[in-house]
């Protein structure tokens, strides 16, 4: 794991919330161990993962998997076509919104801001239709009354919100009702609040990477 990326972040809330005991080795990504690589991550990345003699990685894999190996309690849905749109939206999550927050947060000299800007909006505005007011019902979280995998897999870049709003004013708009209680929600999650970082901790992370003359971010 490493403690400021969000994709490892998304695995320890699911083992958390799992109650699945586990031993957490920090990895520092911008100075990894030789056997990193070597024995344990195929892509040189976090999360990985290893159980049983077996090694994983890719976080939406490795959650999934952990889902199986520990069924309870269950964080996909156990129907077939509800479980396929819980994965449309991770895949939303990995392929769109990602995407769009971290091409606002390290904008280089140059780039069109205001395009950057639309176009996190356009998700933001996606998951509060499409997404929260049509899956949701009456509960808090994305697929109703329960937290799932689909929750883990937004949750660590609202929680780095702080971040994007102090480097790059971009708050939430405060039109979104249904993601403003869904984020409040999945932030009481014991689980979460397990492994929670101050918003001072990613506001002084990637304001240290911003280089002064253009103002981008590098990724974490």
């Amino acid at each position: 794991s490493a403690r400021a990326c969000p994709f490892a972040h998304r695995t320890r809330l699911v083992l958390a919330q799992k109650n699945v005991p586990f031993e957490l080795i920090e990895v520092d990504l911008q100075n990894k161990p030789a056997w990193f690589d070597a024995k344990v991550s195929g892509y040189g990345k976090v999360p990985a993962l290893e159980h049983d003699g077996n090694h994983l990685w890719e976080s939406a894999v490795v959650n999934e998997y952990l889902d199986e190996v520990f069924p309870e309690p269950r964080l996909l849905p156990a129907e077939p076509t509800q479980r396929a749109r819980a994965r449309i939206w991770i895949d939303y999550a990995n392929t769109r919104f990602v995407n769009a927050f971290g091409k606002l947060l390290r904008l280089p000299a140059g780039a069109d801001e205001a395009a950057a800007r639309r176009e996190l909006s356009e998700t933001l505005n996606y998951i509060e239709r499409a997404g929260l007011e049509q899956l949701s019902g009456e509960g808090p979280f994305f697929l109703g009354a329960n937290p799932s995998l689909v929750d883990f897999a937004f949750y660590p870049w609202f929680e780095r919100w702080p971040a994007l709003e102090q480097i790059r004013q971009f708050p939430l708009p405060s039109e979104l009702t249904r993601l403003a209680r869904w984020r409040a929600a999945v932030r009481d999650l014991p689980s979460v609040r397990k492994h929670e970082n101050l918003p001072e901790y990613y506001i002084q992370r990637y304001r240290t990477q911003v280089a002064p003359a253009h103002n981008a971010v590098a990724r974490a």
